[in-house]
């Protein structure tokens, strides 16, 4: 049997991390003074687990806080996007500068600023607390360089501000070998060449291109990995022509990774295709398309070339290549360039679901992963949110759900419920609705069921919401109470499912307006109600009984309205305590007026019965009103039950028989009896396969032998007790169901 995407199991590092962190007492740590958690003496953790713990146990409790660091000797340290910090946090820095080999600044321009923003760490000066100023009314930080850094190999500053002189704020680093200055406005470049004997990585997205620029690269003999990359969209006035990638292929020959993304060629640097060496699309230098890469030693590890017309050649001499020329570019263009390039990311993440949508997905696995990362990594950005979301809703459908673990469907639930919980925009909650209703519900969300109702009941609070969210988000609410146990539904009833139901009922009342949403809602108050009495008096107390009156005037030709509010009704019936508050003149006539009704098949008589057989179970002496006598209202049902074909095919689920067996060793109310049997006599006959063993396994058959026992069962009542005991004795003789009736799962029970 083939593996499905996703399918390797944890790693054994993994699982030891989670365990850890959750049993932090047990395993790595003891409780010391106040209660504050202490690391044991005798525990040495090395470097690589302590990233391991540090990353997981910020994906375990959903936070980006940076806690206590102050007095680490950190090595490395990692920040992007930190817009809430400030220059006391260059302070913070300084405290690393011995040990530092690694540091990353990315998009966290605000850290160059004196005024607003929280401190890196804890045990700083707090004078000066102001509210926060905007940045343009902020003063520059100009004291700060990086003095003392001698360590420091590996520097990313990408998006350093404007006003920061990049050449006196790095002048004073002498063991660069690598160096990100995305974004950054460079008067000069000059000032690289001193690293030319080490820098090994320069990385100058969206820094225009200069005459003095390519001077000094091509000075920097011992890059192996270069990226001049920029934005389509960006202009500039110095071009990217074929003698300048020359140069740089000719003088940095220990390239082996280059990225030219977003550069339009100014003259022709490509084979015309009559020229293209012959065969399969190759590697080697010597047969490149791209004819300043002809010029390469080797193959190039990596070459960017997205948003480029040379991502279409059929040469190129590179083992990845991103661009959008294919599926395999597609994917490595998400994977380059999801950490510091979401613009780009996003860009290739709507081309993957076009791929997705249109075409077919080859490499779902690593489709998937790369979408669930870029969603991650960029929680609160707009365009990876859209598109991420849109992405995996077309990545989880039914062409490609059979290919996909267990686990890797958990991965997608987790991601997009992290999604619908961080980013309240239209689109992005409708997308991550969209993709729910792929998976098996309840059963595949299951593992995160609390969490789901949650949102989705967050999502249906406002009094106004997009219709289709709305009509999605009800879907999944009817669908996840569906076929669950009662200690799920009790849960649910707790977190104001009844109530929200109800209030998206009364805006449609308002509305004057029957659509799919007014359905659900009642089909999903049907379902929650089912056998959880709690719940039921929920629906009471929220004036349920006065909404399914006023939709009943308002919407009399609906039929599945109509059954569904029965059905809710039914499972009111059968809790005891509540039928009296059902029994009023009022609710009786209506109920004894819905017995004519041919709405939906049988349906909507048939549960309008089962609603008065349980309240006549009750007996004549509870029965105080004077219309309708309670005679009349029995005989009326007994003219129902027998107009009904006892072949009719079902919109309705049965999960247990309790509530109608109860109904039938009893001589307080033979009409009652009678519809419970019919009941049981059109199910077994219908559904054998499904309901023999259902009705034998509850203890129906001992049940409808009393029933035969009784005087005052009707002939016709005890009739059909007979045929559904040898109906039943007939199953167990031949299993075998001949029967290809299949009931709608509308809803649990009647």
């Amino acid at each position: 049997m083939a593996a499905k995407a996703g399918d390797n199991p944890e790693s054994l590092m993994t699982l030891a991390t989670v365990f850890c962190l959750r049993n932090l007492r047990k395993t790595m740590c003891y409780q010391g003074f106040k209660n504050k958690l202490c690391l044991r003496s005798d525990i040495f953790l090395p470097s690589e687990i302590c990233d391991k713990l540090v990353n997981t146990y910020m994906e375990l409790v959903h936070t980006d806080n940076l806690e206590a660091i102050r007095k680490q000797d950190l090595i490395e340290l990692h920040l992007t996007y930190c817009n809430s910090l400030s220059s006391r946090s260059l302070k913070t820095l300084t405290c690393f500068r011995e040990t530092l080999l690694s540091l990353c600044l990315f998009g966290c321009s605000h850290i160059f600023y004196r005024k607003g923003g929280a401190p890196l760490a804890c045990n700083e000066d707090s004078e000066d607390e102001e509210e926060e100023t905007p940045v343009s009314r902020q003063a520059l930080e100009m004291d700060f360089n990086f003095q003392g850094f001698n360590r420091l190999r590996l520097l990313n500053l990408g998006g350093l501000p404007d006003e920061m002189d990049a050449e006196t704020l790095l002048k004073p680093l002498k063991s660069l070998t690598s160096l990100d200055l995305s974004n950054v406005q460079l008067p000069g470049t000059a000032f690289l060449t001193q690293w030319k004997d080490r820098l090994a990585s320069l990385v100058l997205y969206n820094v225009d291109l200069s005459e003095e620029l390519v001077s000094t690269v091509v000075e920097l003999v011992n890059l192996r990995h270069f990226d001049i990359s920029r934005e389509s969209r960006r202009t500039s006035k110095f071009k990217m022509t074929r003698k300048i990638l020359t140069a740089f292929v000719q003088r940095l020959v220990n390239l082996v990774s280059l990225d030219i993304s977003g550069h339009i060629m100014q003259d022709n640097s490509t084979v015309p295709h009559f020229e293209e060496a012959i065969g399969r699309p190759s590697i080697e230098p010597c047969k490149s398309s791209i004819y300043p890469l002809q010029e390469l030693k080797r193959p190039l590890q990596f070459l960017g070339l997205y948003d480029t017309t040379l991502c279409n050649v059929t040469h190129i001499p590179a083992y990845k290549v991103t661009g959008s020329k294919n599926e395999d570019q597609v994917l490595n263009a998400i994977e380059a360039y999801t950490e510091f390039r979401p613009e780009l990311a996003h860009r290739a993440i709507n081309q993957l679901f076009d791929i997705a949508r249109i075409q077919h997905c080859s490499q779902l696995l690593r489709a998937l992963q790369l979408v669930i990362a870029a969603l991650k990594c960029h929680k609160y950005d707009k365009s990876i949110q859209v598109t991420g979301s849109a992405a995996l809703f077309y990545l989880t459908n039914t062409e490609y759900c059979s290919d996909q673990s267990v686990r890797l469907r958990r991965e997608v639930i987790q991601v997009v419920l992290n999604g619908m919980e961080q980013y309240q925009e239209v689109t992005v909650q409708r997308n991550c609705c969209l993709t729910l209703c792929n998976f098996s519900i309840p059963e595949e969300l299951e593992f995160q069921y609390s969490r789901v109702n949650q949102l989705l009941l967050k999502i249906l609070e406002p009094a106004r919401q997009d219709e289709s969210i709305q009509r999605i988000a009800v879907h999944l609410c009817n669908a996840l109470v569906c076929q669950v146990d009662n200690h799920h539904k009790e849960a649910v009833g707790k977190m104001g499912f009844v109530k929200t139901m109800l209030n998206l009922i009364q805006k449609k009342l308002q509305d004057r307006t029957c659509d799919q949403v007014m359905e659900f809602s009642w089909s999903a108050l049907w379902n929650i109600t089912d056998e959880t009495p709690d719940n039921c008096q929920m629906f009471l107390n929220c004036r349920g009984m006065s909404l399914f009156l006023e939709c009943l005037q308002e919407f009399p030709d609906k039929q599945e309205l109509h059954r569904n509010m029965l059905g809710l009704l039914g499972n009111v019936a059968e809790v005891k305590a509540l039928r009296p508050q059902l029994l009023t003149p009022q609710f009786i006539t209506v109920f004894s007026n819905l017995l004519d009704s041919k709405a939906d098949g049988i349906e909507v008589s048939y549960n309008a019965c089962g609603v008065l057989s349980h309240i006549m179970f009750d007996g004549p002496e509870v029965w105080s009103m004077e219309e309708p006598l309670r005679d009349t209202v029995m005989d009326k049902m007994m003219d129902a039950i027998q107009s009904w074909d006892v072949s009719s095919r079902r919109n309705i689920n049965y999960r247990s028989f309790e509530p109608i067996l109860r109904l039938l060793p009893q001589g307080i109310a033979p009409v009652s009896q009678h519809w419970a049997t019919w009941a049981l006599f059109n199910l077994v006959s219908v559904y054998p396969g499904k309901y023999c063993p259902l009705l034998i396994k509850e203890g129906g058959v001992i049940l409808l032998e009393k029933v035969l026992e009784l005087d005052s069962s009707h002939p016709e009542t005890k009739d059909m007790a007979r045929k559904v005991m040898e109906q039943c004795e007939t199953f167990k003789d031949d299993p075998m169901e001949t029967n290809q009736g299949q009931e709608v799962n509308f809803g649990q029970r009647g």
